[in-house]
């Protein structure tokens, strides 16, 4: 992983305008600005695996990361996917360890760093960060949980109708919703399915006229339509 200099000059504006970290002291500020290091990490970079857990807290400035796990058969599921201001490696920072779990960066990603060490000192100074710590805790536990809801009782048309709608960020020269930068295979790891199924959804999808497939590109042409099959 490579250090931007652009990007580290604005860390401690990023750092302060995070929740967690929100009404520290200037001088806790300057303590935190100067234990965190700033990195740009390429698409497909692995931050731990569990050959390497995480000994680091990872705060994600810009791009995505996902979490994954890997079944006793080898087959890789998405969990999760954390887009800017959020962290991860928490769960190892609080003595919890992820079995078979991956975070990878599905994009080019600009990451702040703090070690364990540093992440215990933070804490145990400052019983807010503590709390803020559990209370983003909690939210990622009531995210898989609704996604194991999702992947138990829907679809897989309609966890890939939902999975689009969700990932929207931008729109075309013609105003349709985006998704870009996802290979099929990402998508079928995002809903638990194989790639030939998510292949021959989206080849329906686009026949029925919901949407335009591209490289690493599609655009969702009748929005109103996928959300109907993402509620069956």
């Amino acid at each position: 992983m490579a250090t931007s200099n652009d990007d580290a000059a604005n860390k401690h504006t990023y750092l302060s305008s995070m929740e967690i970290f929100q009404d520290l002291a200037p001088a806790e500020m300057k303590h935190l600005e100067l234990v965190t290091s700033m990195v740009t990490s390429a698409t497909g970079r692995v931050f731990f695996n569990p050959a390497e857990p995480a000994e680091v807290l990872f705060i994600l400035k810009k791009g995505e990361v996902a979490i994954s796990r890997i079944s006793p058969e080898g087959k890789k599921l998405i969990v999760s996917t954390l887009g800017p201001g959020t962290i991860f490696g928490e769960m190892a920072i609080v003595g919890q360890r992820m079995h078979q779990t991956f975070a990878e960066a599905l994009t080019e990603c600009v990451i702040c760093i703090m070690s364990r060490r540093d992440v215990e000192d933070l804490l145990l100074a400052d019983p807010r960060i503590a709390v803020r710590l559990v209370k983003a805790l909690g939210e990622r536990l009531s995210q898989a949980e609704a996604r194991l809801e999702e992947m138990a009782f829907k679809s897989v048309p309609a966890r890939l109708a939902s999975l689009l709608v969700r990932l929207t960020t931008e729109s075309d020269w013609r105003g349709h919703p985006l998704v870009q930068g996802l290979t099929q295979q990402q998508l079928a790891e995002l809903v638990g399915t194989y790639r030939e199924t998510v292949t021959t959804i989206l080849g329906q999808f686009r026949a029925d006229g919901l949407i335009e497939i591209g490289r690493r590109r599609i655009v969702l042409l009748d929005l109103k339509g996928l959300r109907a099959i993402a509620e069956t």
